[in-house]
């Protein structure tokens, strides 16, 4: 490299926190293949609680995406009510902070990121 020449580097992806708050609410209803009012249910449930900006508006980050989208595979792949669904991630938690493996069935959902 000639002497005085710097180079830019890409900002890396990991500088990019899960926590965020970077997707709106019809962004993220869009990522998740869902209406936006499912979403405001889900947060009314307090399944997920978005963080908002300074004039309300909604900002979900990329940790709440990874958590709807394994409230969606319990809900439309194994068939899980919401309630059920909100009992299995924090007992999938509680497993793999105690380095037990969870039932063979559930194997898709990683939950070490998930705030449960």
């Amino acid at each position: 490299m000639a002497k005085g020449v710097t180079t830019r580097r890409a900002p890396a992806e990991a500088s990019l926190s899960l926590d965020k708050p970077i997707y709106t609410i019809s962004v993220a209803s869009e990522i998740l293949q869902t209406h936006p009012r499912t979403l405001m249910m889900y947060e009314h449930l307090g399944l997920v609680i978005p963080k908002r900006t300074s004039t309300n508006r909604r900002r979900f980050s990329q940790r709440d995406i990874r958590k709807l989208q394994a409230i969606q595979t319990l809900t439309r792949v194994h068939g899980v009510n919401l309630n059920g669904a909100r009992y299995i991630l924090r007992l999938l938690r509680i497993l793999q902070d105690n380095g037990l493996t969870g039932p063979s069935e559930l194997r898709d959902l990683d939950v070490r990121e998930l705030d449960v």
